[in-house]
């Protein structure tokens, strides 16, 4: 939503809870320098996806594909939560 990857998309591959923050594939992109570990090999420059905050993401909506936020409502007796630009139940 916010900063140098803002209006990208991409699936979340881990979430750190404790730390509130999520792994996107595709986002939030770094180069880190990794020196050799073997007298044979080389150092070499890889591009590596660093966490980044919750707050910075949200949910696309599956009806529209735009973001939307997310809501929570009581079916049949359990919670269930919902895109609420457009209503349909989304699942776990």
């Amino acid at each position: 939503m916010s900063g140098k990857d803002k209006g990208k998309t991409g699936k979340v591959t881990e979430a750190f809870p404790s730390e509130n923050k999520v792994l996107i594939e595709g986002v939030n992109i770094r180069k880190v320098h990794e020196r050799a570990r073997k007298s044979n090999q080389k150092g070499q420059i890889i591009q590596k996806a660093f966490p980044i905050n919750v707050s910075n993401v949200m949910l696309l909506d599956p009806k529209t594909n735009t973001p939307t936020r997310i809501g929570k409502k009581k079916v049949d007796g359990t919670f269930v939560r919902f895109a609420k630009k457009s209503g349909i139940v989304l699942a776990k």
